[in-house]
């Protein structure tokens, strides 16, 4: 199972990796990439931070076009917001965002990066002409003392289905400490989506988990006659550990609009000039999904394969202070393909057969996981409405989990 919380597991631009044997293989070599900072704790570096630290993951993120020209559009588009402003950047990385800021007129941006890429950052910024402007820091924005308060923070903290790797939490601590009343944030407002989809990826799940089990079997059995251990014992642990990897938990998808059935509802909204922190550790929220699938592929009746979760963000700064002209980024699928986020697919195993104008209504329970509060548990709890003669009749509730890796 995977121990890293990246964002780069899937990438629209993902490059093929050579694997190059070392000149000296006796000598051990190390970057500075994998070295833990002092101040981060053990764990929350191994689980989340030590990928941010290499060129290679940044490089994955620099590669997504729409999240790059969003953000772009957002601070050139606003040229007027950030000209003589001091602007925050929280968690820098490659520095990017806070060299726009610098060439877009800011007079001060305080770039704050967690990990050895602050480096990095360093260096980029002052070989694009903006180093006495930019003034990287490196350490936990929770623990940084600034010099001054800031007119603007922009961040790209965004996770998978918006709230994975809980980085906003950083974004609003800084937003209450060092945002000037009035200041703006860039992003600003975001909003998370749930749609029914189409898509015969739970049969290859469970066919993949039968697979694994079979294995399992074989290699018991094997064991037991070459070596005379019976692991039989542990079958059902085993079983266990498998259904939540392969059944539980979801997946990473490029969905094509026709595969959604019926509109998207809005699950969530947030405010990033008012929200706290509170109101980011759990969402519990209705939805209510139509079913249409006379407009996705032309029948009256589809299977409905799972559950599909995304988000958009805004760019419109604070009332006070607001942007001159309103930047979206939307992780929405796209004909085009997905962004690195992608969407997050959870998948129902069986599923669920509708007709047009049937209902699906439940409730999306998602929480931080006790074990890495960067990751998430999901529970799905839903009932399938069917419409017969003018009436919708309840079939009896379901409920799912999942867990976000």
């Amino acid at each position: 199972l995977p121990s890293v919380v990246s964002r780069s597991t899937h990438s629209l631009f993902k490059p093929s990796v050579t694997k190059v044997k070392p000149t000296h293989p006796t000598k051990k070599i190390t970057t500075m990439a994998a070295v833990k900072p002092t101040n981060i704790p053990d764990g929350d570096f191994a689980n989340y931070f030590c990928t941010y630290g290499f060129l290679y993951h940044q490089k994955e993120m620099l590669e997504d076009q729409v999240r790059m020209q969003s953000y772009y559009d957002s601070v050139f588009k606003n040229k007027a917001q950030f000209k003589d402003k001091v602007v925050l950047d929280v968690g820098t990385g490659s520095g990017i965002l806070a060299i726009w800021a610098a060439k877009a007129g800011a007079k001060k941006v305080y770039a704050v990066e967690a990990t050895y890429m602050a480096k990095h950052a360093k260096t980029l910024a002052e070989n694009n002409g903006v180093g006495d402007k930019i003034e990287v820091m490196q350490g936990y924005m929770e623990q940084l003392e600034l010099p001054e308060k800031v007119d603007i923070i922009i961040s790209e903290w965004m996770g998978y289905f918006l709230l994975r790797e809980s980085m906003l939490d950083s974004v609003l601590v800084a937003r209450d400490k060092w945002l000037k009343p009035g200041g703006a944030l860039y992003p600003s407002h975001c909003r998370m989506f749930l749609s029914a989809i189409r898509s015969n990826q739970p049969a290859k799940k469970h066919m993949d988990y039968q697979d694994s089990l079979g294995n399992w079997n074989g290699f018991t059995r094997t064991t037991y006659e070459k070596y005379g251990v019976n692991l039989q014992c542990l079958s059902q642990e085993y079983d266990k550990e498998q259904a939540q990897y392969f059944l539980q938990t979801s997946s990473w998808v490029d969905i094509h609009p026709n595969q959604c059935v019926g509109p998207a509802y809005v699950l969530k909204e947030l405010d990033l000039n008012t929200c706290s922190v509170d109101d980011i550790k759990v969402v519990d929220e209705s939805f209510e999904l139509s079913m249409e699938p006379a407009e996705s592929n032309g029948q009256q009746e589809t299977q409905v394969a799972g559950f599909c979760g995304w988000f958009d963000v805004h760019f419109r700064g604070s009332e006070e202070n607001p942007a001159d002209e309103e930047v979206l980024l939307s992780t929405a699928p796209d004909p085009m393909g997905a962004t690195h986020w992608g969407q997050q697919a959870f998948w129902l195993h069986p599923s669920t057969g509708v007709s047009f104008g049937d209902k699906l209504k439940g409730k999306l329970h998602m929480e931080r996981s006790k074990e890495n509060h960067r990751l998430m548990n999901v529970m799905i709890d839903y009932s399938h409405n069917r419409l017969v003669d003018g009436t919708l009749y309840a079939a009896p509730p379901r409920k799912c989990t999942y867990s976000i890796e």
